[in-house]
């Protein structure tokens, strides 16, 4: 049987990453007009959701809990790729950026995100399951690394302003490396369970790991269908950080015209 995402009607998820990398190309060297400037907006907004559906298919190729890592390691790539971008363009408080953008994708995410999943879960199943112990660990992991990273440069005093001095930010670096290497660790290999889907009964209550050959969710993607996608992963990742460097100065020009702070960039 032939795979539908291998062949068949091109899908927009096809065209976009392969649009944007030719828009990349062609706007390097000359993007100063609007209509231009307009293009590379909607292309890069077109090859992050692009990048994530893909990401997608190659995590639901590989399973659990490796794909939950190629999802992080491509929202990583976009989000760090977009930070530097803008570091680069310079401006006022550029320094800032990466604290910021990181304070931000945590509030979306915790409150957001969760929020929204757990809203929508509920109203589709009435009671929604889930694995208590992976998301115990994932969510102490984040809430620790967030008070060392977010919380605690506003005690300290030995720098002026929301700072580390130079050796407690070796420290903390070292420290965040360690705590996230041991939940990774922990992720695929010491407690692998902890991260696979969970059946459960019609109180909600769960039974135990989810069969995945009853679940009634769609089967994963052919190998095929994961290595186009994987390629086009790749692509979608290199035109979201060229289209990000190309926007930076417009959107530097757009936050500093409209007289917001600088750490609206980063949100």
């Amino acid at each position: 049987m032939s795979d539908p995402a291998v062949r068949g009607p091109v899908s927009w998820t096809t065209i976009v990453p392969v649009v944007a990398l030719v828009l990349l190309a062609a706007t390097w060297a000359n993007h100063d007009a609007w209509p231009v400037l307009v293009a590379v907006a909607l292309a890069l907004v077109g090859a992050v959701v692009a990048a994530v559906h893909h990401a997608e298919v190659v995590a639901h190729r590989v399973g659990e809990p490796f794909g939950s890592l190629i999802l992080a390691v491509a929202v990583t790539v976009i989000e760090v790729g977009l930070i530097v971008m803008l570091m680069i363009g310079g401006g006022d408080g550029a320094s800032t950026y990466a604290r910021d953008t990181v304070f931000a994708a945590l509030m979306i995410t915790l409150n957001g995100i969760v929020g929204i999943s757990l809203l929508v879960g509920a109203l589709r199943h009435h009671l929604v399951s889930f694995n208590a112990s992976g998301t115990g660990s994932a969510l102490s992991t984040v809430i620790a690394l967030a008070a060392v990273c977010l919380v605690l440069p506003g005690f300290t005093v030995s720098e002026a302003g929301l700072s580390y001095s130079p050796s407690q930010l070796a420290f903390v670096s070292v420290a965040s490396l360690v705590l996230y290497g041991a939940f990774v660790l922990t992720q695929i290999v010491r407690h692998r369970d902890f991260f696979l889907p969970v059946s459960s009964d019609d109180q909600g209550r769960v039974t135990g790991l989810l069969d995945e050959d009853e679940d009634g969710h769609a089967d994963p993607p052919s190998d095929r269908a994961a290595l186009l996608s994987l390629g086009l992963l790749v692509v979608s990742l290199v035109s979201v950080v060229g289209l990000a460097k190309v926007l930076s100065p417009t959107i530097e020009d757009g936050v500093s015209s409209l007289g917001l702070p600088g750490r609206f960039r980063g949100s």
